[in-house]
């Protein structure tokens, strides 16, 4: 007989965790491609220092897909 608490709590996590998911394909779909336009930057002769202030934007765009994806992991029930 199933439980119709537990059954509604496991649709919501699902829902959850692919709209994290989502969230972190998203979010490093924006660092790739801003890391295209700095490396197409470079390409063209604007030097890495010039454009710091963008590669720290990337990186922190990393960091937080990878803190995303990490809560995703550690908060997803095992099937």
């Amino acid at each position: 007989m199933a439980n119709p608490v537990l059954d509604a709590l496991a649709a919501q996590v699902k829902a959850n965790t692919d709209a994290e998911d989502s969230a972190t394909l998203l979010i490093n779909g924006i660092a790739a491609r801003i890391q295209a336009a700095v490396d197409a930057a470079i390409a063209n002769g604007a030097t890495a220092e010039e454009l710091v202030p963008v590669t720290d934007e990337v990186a922190a765009l990393k960091k937080s897909a990878d803190a995303l994806s990490a809560a995703v992991v550690a908060n997803t029930p095992a099937a």
